[in-house]
Protein backbone atom coordinates (compact mmCIF):
# COMPACT_ATOMS: atom_id res chain seq x y z
CA UNK A 1 0.00 0.00 0.00
CA UNK A 2 1.32 3.48 -0.78
CA UNK A 3 2.07 5.72 2.18
CA UNK A 4 -0.26 8.58 3.11
CA UNK A 5 2.32 11.03 1.72
CA UNK A 6 2.58 9.19 -1.62
CA UNK A 7 -1.25 9.08 -1.82
CA UNK A 8 -1.27 12.84 -1.38
CA UNK A 9 1.36 13.31 -4.11
CA UNK A 10 -0.64 11.14 -6.54
CA UNK A 11 -3.88 12.95 -5.76
CA UNK A 12 -2.18 16.34 -6.15
CA UNK A 13 -0.73 15.34 -9.53
CA UNK A 14 -4.18 14.32 -10.76
CA UNK A 15 -5.64 17.74 -10.03
CA UNK A 16 -2.57 19.72 -11.15
CA UNK A 17 -3.38 21.82 -14.24
CA UNK A 18 -1.99 20.34 -17.44
CA UNK A 19 0.08 23.47 -18.15
CA UNK A 20 1.84 23.07 -14.78
CA UNK A 21 2.89 19.46 -15.37
CA UNK A 22 6.38 18.78 -16.60
CA UNK A 23 6.53 18.44 -20.38
CA UNK A 24 8.26 15.45 -21.91
CA UNK A 25 11.88 16.13 -22.89
CA UNK A 26 12.38 17.75 -26.24
CA UNK A 27 13.67 14.62 -27.96
CA UNK A 28 10.42 12.80 -27.21
CA UNK A 29 8.33 15.66 -28.57
CA UNK A 30 10.50 15.70 -31.72
CA UNK A 31 9.83 12.00 -32.28
CA UNK A 32 6.09 12.49 -31.81
CA UNK A 33 5.97 15.27 -34.42
CA UNK A 34 8.11 13.31 -36.89
CA UNK A 35 5.83 10.28 -36.48
CA UNK A 36 2.76 12.46 -37.03
CA UNK A 37 4.19 13.57 -40.38
CA UNK A 38 3.73 10.22 -42.15
CA UNK A 39 0.86 7.71 -42.17
CA UNK A 40 1.75 4.47 -40.42
CA UNK A 41 5.12 5.92 -39.45
CA UNK A 42 5.91 3.39 -36.74
CA UNK A 43 5.18 0.49 -39.08
CA UNK A 44 7.18 1.68 -42.09
CA UNK A 45 10.08 3.45 -40.35
CA UNK A 46 13.44 1.70 -40.14
CA UNK A 47 14.25 -0.15 -36.92
CA UNK A 48 16.76 1.25 -34.45
CA UNK A 49 20.34 1.27 -35.66
CA UNK A 50 22.66 -1.32 -34.22
CA UNK A 51 24.98 -0.16 -31.47
CA UNK A 52 27.91 -0.25 -33.91
CA UNK A 53 26.08 1.82 -36.51
CA UNK A 54 24.98 4.35 -33.90
CA UNK A 55 28.46 4.57 -32.36
CA UNK A 56 30.08 5.41 -35.69
CA UNK A 57 27.34 7.85 -36.70
CA UNK A 58 27.26 9.92 -33.53
CA UNK A 59 31.05 10.00 -33.25
CA UNK A 60 31.35 11.32 -36.80
CA UNK A 61 28.57 13.88 -36.30
CA UNK A 62 29.71 15.20 -32.92
CA UNK A 63 33.48 14.57 -32.96
CA UNK A 64 34.24 14.63 -36.69
CA UNK A 65 36.00 11.27 -36.76
CA UNK A 66 35.38 7.58 -36.10
CA UNK A 67 35.85 5.87 -32.74
CA UNK A 68 39.06 4.10 -31.90
CA UNK A 69 39.04 0.31 -31.79
CA UNK A 70 39.33 0.55 -27.99
CA UNK A 71 36.29 2.84 -27.75
CA UNK A 72 34.34 0.58 -30.09
CA UNK A 73 35.11 -2.53 -28.03
CA UNK A 74 34.21 -0.75 -24.80
CA UNK A 75 30.89 0.56 -26.08
CA UNK A 76 29.84 -2.66 -27.80
CA UNK A 77 30.53 -4.59 -24.59
CA UNK A 78 28.49 -2.14 -22.49
CA UNK A 79 25.16 -3.67 -21.54
CA UNK A 80 23.77 -0.70 -19.60
CA UNK A 81 20.34 0.48 -20.78
CA UNK A 82 21.47 4.13 -20.99
CA UNK A 83 24.73 3.42 -22.85
CA UNK A 84 23.69 5.56 -25.85
CA UNK A 85 22.87 8.55 -23.69
CA UNK A 86 26.19 8.16 -21.89
CA UNK A 87 27.97 7.92 -25.23
CA UNK A 88 26.36 11.14 -26.48
CA UNK A 89 27.37 12.95 -23.31
CA UNK A 90 30.97 11.73 -23.66
CA UNK A 91 31.18 12.95 -27.26
CA UNK A 92 29.93 16.38 -26.22
CA UNK A 93 32.61 16.76 -23.55
CA UNK A 94 35.59 15.59 -25.59
CA UNK A 95 37.97 18.18 -27.10
CA UNK A 96 37.14 16.77 -30.55
CA UNK A 97 33.63 18.23 -30.20
CA UNK A 98 34.94 21.81 -30.27
CA UNK A 99 37.21 20.94 -33.20
CA UNK A 100 34.30 19.42 -35.13
CA UNK A 101 32.03 22.40 -34.52
CA UNK A 102 34.78 24.86 -35.40
CA UNK A 103 35.36 23.07 -38.70
CA UNK A 104 31.66 22.84 -39.47
CA UNK A 105 30.97 26.51 -38.78
CA UNK A 106 34.10 27.57 -40.62
CA UNK A 107 32.82 25.84 -43.76
CA UNK A 108 29.30 27.14 -43.22
CA UNK A 109 30.31 30.77 -42.68
CA UNK A 110 33.36 31.11 -44.92
CA UNK A 111 32.48 28.54 -47.61
CA UNK A 112 36.14 27.63 -48.11
CA UNK A 113 37.27 31.06 -49.23
CA UNK A 114 41.02 31.46 -49.43
CA UNK A 115 42.69 32.98 -46.41
CA UNK A 116 43.44 36.54 -47.42
CA UNK A 117 43.36 39.16 -44.68
CA UNK A 118 42.88 37.16 -41.49
CA UNK A 119 45.12 34.19 -40.65
CA UNK A 120 43.27 30.89 -40.46
CA UNK A 121 44.74 30.08 -37.06
CA UNK A 122 43.13 33.09 -35.38
CA UNK A 123 39.72 32.39 -36.95
CA UNK A 124 39.79 28.69 -36.05
CA UNK A 125 40.93 29.47 -32.52
CA UNK A 126 38.08 31.95 -32.12
CA UNK A 127 35.54 29.33 -33.20
CA UNK A 128 37.12 26.52 -31.23
CA UNK A 129 37.22 28.57 -28.04
CA UNK A 130 33.57 29.52 -28.50
CA UNK A 131 32.53 25.87 -28.65
CA UNK A 132 34.87 24.82 -25.86
CA UNK A 133 33.11 27.40 -23.68
CA UNK A 134 29.71 26.52 -25.16
CA UNK A 135 29.18 30.18 -25.92
CA UNK A 136 25.53 30.89 -26.84
CA UNK A 137 25.02 30.97 -30.59
CA UNK A 138 23.57 34.48 -30.57
CA UNK A 139 26.68 35.72 -28.78
CA UNK A 140 28.92 33.96 -31.29
CA UNK A 141 27.10 35.65 -34.17
CA UNK A 142 27.18 39.04 -32.44
CA UNK A 143 30.94 38.68 -32.01
CA UNK A 144 31.27 38.02 -35.74
CA UNK A 145 28.92 40.72 -37.01
CA UNK A 146 30.29 43.40 -34.68
CA UNK A 147 33.97 42.69 -35.39
CA UNK A 148 36.00 45.36 -37.16
CA UNK A 149 39.52 43.88 -36.96
CA UNK A 150 41.00 46.77 -34.98
CA UNK A 151 42.24 44.56 -32.12
CA UNK A 152 45.41 42.93 -33.50
CA UNK A 153 45.15 40.19 -30.86
CA UNK A 154 41.56 39.30 -31.79
CA UNK A 155 41.17 39.55 -35.55
CA UNK A 156 39.63 36.09 -35.82
CA UNK A 157 35.93 37.04 -35.80
CA UNK A 158 36.54 39.79 -38.38
CA UNK A 159 37.37 37.12 -41.00
CA UNK A 160 33.70 36.92 -42.00
CA UNK A 161 33.88 40.53 -43.21
CA UNK A 162 37.52 40.97 -44.14
CA UNK A 163 37.99 37.85 -46.24
CA UNK A 164 34.93 38.87 -48.24
CA UNK A 165 36.91 42.05 -48.90
CA UNK A 166 33.99 43.78 -47.23
CA UNK A 167 32.09 43.87 -50.52
CA UNK A 168 28.85 45.18 -49.08
CA UNK A 169 26.56 43.42 -51.56
CA UNK A 170 28.28 40.07 -50.91
CA UNK A 171 28.13 40.57 -47.15
CA UNK A 172 24.45 41.58 -47.27
CA UNK A 173 23.58 38.51 -49.33
CA UNK A 174 25.49 36.18 -47.00
CA UNK A 175 24.04 37.66 -43.82
CA UNK A 176 20.59 37.01 -45.28
CA UNK A 177 21.45 33.47 -46.38
CA UNK A 178 23.43 32.24 -43.39
CA UNK A 179 21.69 33.91 -40.48
CA UNK A 180 18.16 34.59 -41.74
CA UNK A 181 17.53 31.71 -44.15
CA UNK A 182 16.86 33.99 -47.12
CA UNK A 183 18.90 34.04 -50.30
CA UNK A 184 18.09 37.54 -51.56
CA UNK A 185 20.67 37.71 -54.34
CA UNK A 186 17.93 37.61 -56.99
CA UNK A 187 16.22 40.53 -55.25
CA UNK A 188 19.16 42.87 -55.80
CA UNK A 189 17.91 44.24 -59.12
CA UNK A 190 14.18 43.61 -58.66
CA UNK A 191 11.73 41.68 -56.53
CA UNK A 192 12.53 37.97 -56.72
CA UNK A 193 10.95 36.58 -59.92
CA UNK A 194 10.06 33.22 -58.34
CA UNK A 195 9.66 33.93 -54.62
CA UNK A 196 6.87 36.39 -53.85
CA UNK A 197 8.12 36.88 -50.30
CA UNK A 198 11.62 38.08 -51.31
CA UNK A 199 11.51 41.79 -52.06
CA UNK A 200 14.13 44.17 -53.39
CA UNK A 201 13.65 46.43 -50.39
CA UNK A 202 14.68 43.54 -48.11
CA UNK A 203 18.05 43.18 -49.79
CA UNK A 204 18.66 46.92 -49.59
CA UNK A 205 17.47 47.02 -45.99
CA UNK A 206 20.36 44.70 -45.13
CA UNK A 207 22.72 46.61 -47.40
CA UNK A 208 21.88 49.81 -45.53
CA UNK A 209 23.63 48.43 -42.44
CA UNK A 210 26.81 48.11 -44.50
CA UNK A 211 26.96 50.74 -47.21
CA UNK A 212 28.70 53.33 -45.03
CA UNK A 213 31.53 50.94 -44.13
CA UNK A 214 34.74 50.25 -46.03
CA UNK A 215 38.21 48.75 -45.63
CA UNK A 216 40.77 51.10 -44.11
CA UNK A 217 43.27 52.12 -45.30
CA UNK A 218 42.23 50.22 -48.44
CA UNK A 219 41.49 46.75 -49.76
CA UNK A 220 45.12 46.24 -50.83
CA UNK A 221 46.47 46.50 -47.29
CA UNK A 222 47.82 43.31 -45.74
CA UNK A 223 45.85 43.76 -42.53
CA UNK A 224 43.05 46.27 -43.13
CA UNK A 225 40.33 47.13 -40.63
CA UNK A 226 36.77 48.31 -41.11
CA UNK A 227 36.00 52.00 -40.95
CA UNK A 228 32.66 53.79 -41.07
CA UNK A 229 31.29 57.01 -42.46
CA UNK A 230 28.57 59.10 -40.87
CA UNK A 231 26.69 59.64 -44.12
CA UNK A 232 25.50 57.70 -47.14
CA UNK A 233 22.00 56.58 -48.04
CA UNK A 234 20.75 53.53 -49.90
CA UNK A 235 18.58 53.98 -52.96
CA UNK A 236 17.41 51.43 -55.52
CA UNK A 237 15.40 51.14 -58.70
CA UNK A 238 13.80 48.01 -60.06
CA UNK A 239 15.04 47.13 -63.52
CA UNK A 240 11.44 46.15 -64.34
CA UNK A 241 10.01 49.54 -63.32
CA UNK A 242 9.32 51.48 -66.51
CA UNK A 243 8.88 54.69 -64.51
CA UNK A 244 12.35 54.26 -62.95
CA UNK A 245 11.06 55.36 -59.57
CA UNK A 246 13.85 55.67 -57.00
CA UNK A 247 13.23 54.10 -53.61
CA UNK A 248 15.24 54.47 -50.42
CA UNK A 249 15.54 52.56 -47.17
CA UNK A 250 17.34 52.72 -43.89
CA UNK A 251 18.80 49.69 -42.13
CA UNK A 252 16.19 46.99 -41.66
CA UNK A 253 16.14 43.22 -41.12
CA UNK A 254 13.52 41.46 -43.30
CA UNK A 255 10.23 41.16 -41.45
CA UNK A 256 11.25 43.57 -38.70
CA UNK A 257 10.64 47.30 -38.14
CA UNK A 258 13.24 49.78 -39.41
CA UNK A 259 16.10 50.50 -37.02
CA UNK A 260 15.55 53.84 -35.29
CA UNK A 261 18.41 56.19 -36.13
CA UNK A 262 19.55 59.24 -34.15
CA UNK A 263 20.47 62.44 -35.93
CA UNK A 264 23.76 63.76 -34.54
CA UNK A 265 23.98 67.51 -34.09
CA UNK A 266 25.69 69.37 -36.90
CA UNK A 267 29.42 69.21 -36.36
CA UNK A 268 29.07 66.26 -33.98
CA UNK A 269 28.82 63.54 -36.62
CA UNK A 270 32.22 62.07 -35.75
CA UNK A 271 34.10 61.04 -32.63
CA UNK A 272 37.22 60.96 -34.79
CA UNK A 273 36.90 63.02 -37.94
CA UNK A 274 38.12 61.81 -41.34
CA UNK A 275 41.64 62.91 -42.18
CA UNK A 276 44.62 61.66 -44.15
CA UNK A 277 45.73 58.25 -42.79
CA UNK A 278 43.21 58.51 -39.95
CA UNK A 279 40.47 55.92 -39.42
CA UNK A 280 37.28 57.89 -38.85
CA UNK A 281 34.86 56.92 -36.08
CA UNK A 282 31.33 58.29 -36.44
CA UNK A 283 29.14 59.14 -33.49
CA UNK A 284 26.59 56.68 -34.85
CA UNK A 285 27.50 53.61 -36.89
CA UNK A 286 24.88 51.77 -38.90
CA UNK A 287 27.07 48.69 -39.13
CA UNK A 288 27.31 48.54 -35.35
CA UNK A 289 23.53 47.97 -35.22
CA UNK A 290 23.57 44.89 -37.46
CA UNK A 291 24.60 42.31 -34.85
CA UNK A 292 21.86 43.29 -32.39
CA UNK A 293 19.23 43.57 -35.12
CA UNK A 294 19.95 40.11 -36.56
CA UNK A 295 20.12 38.33 -33.18
CA UNK A 296 17.19 40.16 -31.56
CA UNK A 297 15.00 37.52 -29.83
CA UNK A 298 12.00 39.11 -31.56
CA UNK A 299 13.58 38.20 -34.89
CA UNK A 300 12.41 34.57 -35.06
CA UNK A 301 14.12 34.07 -38.42
CA UNK A 302 17.49 34.04 -36.64
CA UNK A 303 16.73 31.17 -34.26
CA UNK A 304 14.66 29.40 -36.94
CA UNK A 305 17.57 29.46 -39.37
CA UNK A 306 20.01 28.30 -36.69
CA UNK A 307 17.96 25.26 -35.67
CA UNK A 308 17.27 24.39 -39.30
CA UNK A 309 21.02 24.33 -39.99
CA UNK A 310 21.76 22.32 -36.84
CA UNK A 311 19.04 19.85 -37.83
CA UNK A 312 20.72 19.53 -41.24
CA UNK A 313 24.07 18.89 -39.54
CA UNK A 314 22.60 15.85 -37.80
CA UNK A 315 20.06 14.62 -40.35
CA UNK A 316 21.66 15.48 -43.68
CA UNK A 317 18.95 17.94 -44.80
CA UNK A 318 16.99 20.79 -43.28
CA UNK A 319 13.37 20.87 -42.24
CA UNK A 320 13.43 23.77 -44.70
CA UNK A 321 15.43 22.65 -47.69
CA UNK A 322 17.40 24.21 -49.34
CA UNK A 323 18.60 25.83 -46.15
CA UNK A 324 18.60 29.40 -47.48
CA UNK A 325 15.20 29.32 -49.18
CA UNK A 326 12.86 29.77 -46.23
CA UNK A 327 9.63 31.27 -47.57
CA UNK A 328 5.91 30.35 -47.73
CA UNK A 329 6.32 28.75 -51.15
CA UNK A 330 8.90 26.34 -49.69
CA UNK A 331 7.36 25.37 -46.34
CA UNK A 332 9.15 23.18 -43.81
CA UNK A 333 8.54 19.46 -43.99
CA UNK A 334 7.31 19.56 -40.37
CA UNK A 335 6.11 23.11 -39.57
CA UNK A 336 5.12 22.43 -35.96
CA UNK A 337 8.48 20.83 -35.29
CA UNK A 338 10.43 23.79 -36.68
CA UNK A 339 8.34 26.14 -34.53
CA UNK A 340 8.99 23.96 -31.48
CA UNK A 341 12.75 23.86 -32.08
CA UNK A 342 12.82 27.63 -32.62
CA UNK A 343 10.96 28.26 -29.36
CA UNK A 344 13.05 25.83 -27.34
CA UNK A 345 16.39 27.00 -28.73
CA UNK A 346 15.48 30.57 -27.83
CA UNK A 347 14.23 29.56 -24.39
CA UNK A 348 17.49 27.68 -23.75
CA UNK A 349 19.53 30.76 -24.61
CA UNK A 350 20.77 29.50 -27.98
CA UNK A 351 22.63 26.56 -26.43
CA UNK A 352 24.04 24.60 -29.40
CA UNK A 353 25.36 21.70 -27.32
CA UNK A 354 22.01 21.25 -25.57
CA UNK A 355 20.14 21.15 -28.88
CA UNK A 356 22.56 18.71 -30.51
CA UNK A 357 22.20 16.43 -27.49
CA UNK A 358 18.42 16.44 -27.80
CA UNK A 359 18.61 15.70 -31.52
CA UNK A 360 21.03 12.81 -30.95
CA UNK A 361 18.73 11.34 -28.29
CA UNK A 362 15.76 11.07 -30.66
CA UNK A 363 14.61 7.73 -31.99
CA UNK A 364 14.51 9.51 -35.36
CA UNK A 365 18.28 10.11 -35.30
CA UNK A 366 18.95 6.63 -33.95
CA UNK A 367 17.14 4.73 -36.71
CA UNK A 368 19.01 2.42 -39.03
CA UNK A 369 19.90 3.51 -42.54
CA UNK A 370 18.49 0.21 -43.80
CA UNK A 371 14.77 0.19 -44.55
CA UNK A 372 12.25 -2.05 -46.27
CA UNK A 373 10.86 0.96 -48.13
CA UNK A 374 12.16 1.02 -51.75
CA UNK A 375 12.76 4.79 -51.87
CA UNK A 376 11.61 6.43 -48.64
CA UNK A 377 10.98 10.18 -49.09
CA UNK A 378 13.99 11.89 -47.49
CA UNK A 379 11.88 14.60 -45.85
CA UNK A 380 9.87 12.03 -43.81
CA UNK A 381 12.89 10.71 -41.87
CA UNK A 382 11.84 7.08 -42.09
CA UNK A 383 15.48 6.00 -41.99
CA UNK A 384 18.85 7.53 -41.28
CA UNK A 385 20.23 9.11 -44.46
CA UNK A 386 23.51 8.09 -46.05
CA UNK A 387 25.74 11.15 -45.71
CA UNK A 388 29.07 11.42 -47.54
CA UNK A 389 31.81 12.33 -45.09
CA UNK A 390 32.79 15.96 -45.44
CA UNK A 391 36.51 16.43 -46.20
CA UNK A 392 37.50 17.07 -42.59
CA UNK A 393 35.56 14.03 -41.35
CA UNK A 394 37.11 11.91 -44.08
CA UNK A 395 40.62 13.07 -43.19
CA UNK A 396 40.32 12.51 -39.45
CA UNK A 397 38.50 9.20 -39.98
CA UNK A 398 41.27 8.02 -42.31
CA UNK A 399 43.96 8.97 -39.81
CA UNK A 400 42.09 7.34 -36.93
CA UNK A 401 41.31 4.18 -38.93
CA UNK A 402 44.91 3.65 -40.02
CA UNK A 403 46.22 4.40 -36.55
CA UNK A 404 48.14 7.54 -37.48
CA UNK A 405 46.38 9.42 -34.68
CA UNK A 406 47.51 6.78 -32.19
CA UNK A 407 51.03 6.75 -33.63
CA UNK A 408 51.39 10.53 -33.31
CA UNK A 409 50.07 10.39 -29.77
CA UNK A 410 52.60 7.67 -28.93
CA UNK A 411 55.46 9.59 -30.53
CA UNK A 412 54.59 12.77 -28.64
CA UNK A 413 54.49 10.98 -25.31
CA UNK A 414 53.79 13.35 -22.42
CA UNK A 415 53.43 16.23 -24.87
CA UNK A 416 50.45 14.60 -26.59
CA UNK A 417 47.83 17.26 -25.97
CA UNK A 418 44.86 17.33 -28.39
CA UNK A 419 46.27 20.50 -29.95
CA UNK A 420 49.72 18.95 -30.40
CA UNK A 421 48.29 15.81 -32.01
CA UNK A 422 46.12 17.90 -34.34
CA UNK A 423 49.15 19.96 -35.33
CA UNK A 424 50.98 16.78 -36.35
CA UNK A 425 47.99 15.60 -38.37
CA UNK A 426 47.32 18.99 -39.99
CA UNK A 427 49.35 18.53 -43.23
CA UNK A 428 47.52 15.31 -44.09
CA UNK A 429 44.15 16.86 -43.21
CA UNK A 430 44.95 19.78 -45.50
CA UNK A 431 45.86 17.39 -48.33
CA UNK A 432 42.53 15.57 -48.08
CA UNK A 433 40.67 18.87 -47.86
CA UNK A 434 42.42 20.12 -50.96
CA UNK A 435 41.10 17.21 -53.04
CA UNK A 436 37.62 16.70 -51.58
CA UNK A 437 36.51 20.26 -50.68
CA UNK A 438 33.95 22.15 -52.74
CA UNK A 439 34.59 25.32 -54.69
CA UNK A 440 35.55 28.42 -52.75
CA UNK A 441 32.76 30.87 -52.02
CA UNK A 442 29.95 28.39 -52.63
CA UNK A 443 27.90 26.26 -50.21
CA UNK A 444 29.39 22.83 -49.58
CA UNK A 445 27.82 20.36 -52.00
CA UNK A 446 28.18 16.62 -51.49
CA UNK A 447 28.18 15.89 -55.20
CA UNK A 448 29.43 12.99 -57.23
CA UNK A 449 32.94 11.68 -56.62
CA UNK A 450 35.51 12.98 -59.08
CA UNK A 451 38.29 11.21 -60.93
CA UNK A 452 40.90 13.14 -58.95
CA UNK A 453 39.34 11.91 -55.71
CA UNK A 454 39.35 8.30 -56.92
CA UNK A 455 43.02 8.58 -57.97
CA UNK A 456 43.88 10.21 -54.63
CA UNK A 457 42.43 7.26 -52.72
CA UNK A 458 43.87 4.59 -55.02
CA UNK A 459 47.37 5.93 -55.62
CA UNK A 460 47.83 9.01 -53.45
CA UNK A 461 50.76 9.21 -51.10
CA UNK A 462 48.59 10.53 -48.25
CA UNK A 463 46.40 7.42 -48.08
CA UNK A 464 49.21 4.96 -48.75
CA UNK A 465 51.47 6.83 -46.35
CA UNK A 466 48.83 6.69 -43.61
CA UNK A 467 48.58 2.92 -44.04
CA UNK A 468 52.36 2.32 -43.96
CA UNK A 469 53.55 0.71 -40.74
CA UNK A 470 54.98 2.83 -37.95
CA UNK A 471 55.07 2.22 -34.18
CA UNK A 472 51.58 2.23 -32.72
CA UNK A 473 49.54 2.38 -35.92
CA UNK A 474 47.08 -0.17 -37.29
CA UNK A 475 49.43 -2.02 -39.64
CA UNK A 476 52.02 -2.24 -36.88
CA UNK A 477 49.41 -3.81 -34.57
CA UNK A 478 48.10 -6.20 -37.21
CA UNK A 479 51.52 -7.56 -38.12
CA UNK A 480 52.00 -8.61 -34.50
CA UNK A 481 48.80 -10.70 -34.50
CA UNK A 482 49.18 -14.28 -35.69
CA UNK A 483 45.56 -15.47 -35.69
CA UNK A 484 43.53 -14.42 -38.72
CA UNK A 485 40.39 -13.96 -36.59
CA UNK A 486 42.23 -11.56 -34.27
CA UNK A 487 43.47 -9.64 -37.31
CA UNK A 488 39.94 -9.41 -38.72
CA UNK A 489 38.50 -8.22 -35.39
CA UNK A 490 41.05 -5.42 -34.91
CA UNK A 491 40.89 -4.46 -38.58
CA UNK A 492 37.12 -4.07 -38.80
CA UNK A 493 36.73 -2.40 -35.42
CA UNK A 494 39.49 0.07 -36.31
CA UNK A 495 38.27 0.97 -39.80
CA UNK A 496 34.52 0.32 -39.86
CA UNK A 497 33.73 0.46 -36.13
CA UNK A 498 32.03 -2.93 -36.17
CA UNK A 499 32.95 -6.61 -35.83
CA UNK A 500 33.49 -8.54 -39.07
CA UNK A 501 30.88 -10.95 -40.39
CA UNK A 502 31.73 -14.63 -40.74
CA UNK A 503 32.26 -14.16 -44.48
CA UNK A 504 34.58 -11.23 -43.86
CA UNK A 505 36.61 -13.28 -41.38
CA UNK A 506 37.05 -15.96 -44.01
CA UNK A 507 38.03 -13.37 -46.62
CA UNK A 508 40.72 -11.93 -44.34
CA UNK A 509 42.00 -15.41 -43.57
CA UNK A 510 42.13 -16.29 -47.27
CA UNK A 511 43.99 -13.08 -48.12
CA UNK A 512 46.67 -13.85 -45.56
CA UNK A 513 46.92 -17.62 -46.04
CA UNK A 514 48.72 -17.56 -49.37
CA UNK A 515 50.55 -14.25 -49.00
CA UNK A 516 54.28 -14.29 -49.68
CA UNK A 517 54.61 -10.90 -47.95
CA UNK A 518 52.19 -10.83 -45.01
CA UNK A 519 52.72 -7.12 -44.23
CA UNK A 520 52.07 -6.14 -47.85
CA UNK A 521 48.93 -8.30 -47.89
CA UNK A 522 47.72 -6.66 -44.68
CA UNK A 523 48.36 -3.22 -46.15
CA UNK A 524 46.18 -4.07 -49.15
CA UNK A 525 43.37 -5.32 -46.91
CA UNK A 526 43.51 -2.07 -44.88
CA UNK A 527 43.45 -0.06 -48.10
CA UNK A 528 40.43 -2.02 -49.39
CA UNK A 529 38.44 -1.08 -46.29
CA UNK A 530 39.37 2.63 -46.19
CA UNK A 531 38.58 2.85 -49.93
CA UNK A 532 35.16 1.21 -49.48
CA UNK A 533 31.80 2.96 -49.78
CA UNK A 534 31.01 1.87 -46.22
CA UNK A 535 33.95 3.93 -44.97
CA UNK A 536 33.21 6.95 -47.19
CA UNK A 537 29.66 7.40 -45.88
CA UNK A 538 28.09 8.12 -42.53
CA UNK A 539 25.15 5.77 -42.23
Amino acid sequence: MPSRMSQFVIAFALVLPTAARAEPPLHERIDALIAAGHPDYDRVAAPPASDAEFLRRVTLDLNGSIPSAHDARTFLADGSPDRREQLIDRQLTRPEYARRMAQHFDVMLMERRKDAKVPRDSWEQFLRTAFEQNRPYDQLVRDILSADGTDPKNRGPAKFYLDRNFESTVVARDVGRLFLGRDLRCAQCHDHPLVDDYKQEQFYGLLAFLNRSYLFPNDMAAAPVIADKAEGEVTFVSVFDKTKTTHSTGPRVPGRPPVAEPTPAKGKEYKIKPAANVRPVPTYSRRAQLAAAVTDPQNRAFARTAVNRLWALMFGRGLVHPLDMDHPGNPPSHPELLDLLTDEFTAHHYDVKWLLRELALTRTYQRSSETTQPEPPPDRYLASPLKPLVPEQLAFALLQATGQTDAERLALGKSATPAAVDAKLAPRVAAVRGVFAGRAGEPEDAGEATLSQALFVKYGGVVRGAIAARPGNLLDRLTKLREADAVADDLFLSVLSRPPTDDERRDVGAALAGAADRRAALAEVVWALVASAEFRFNH
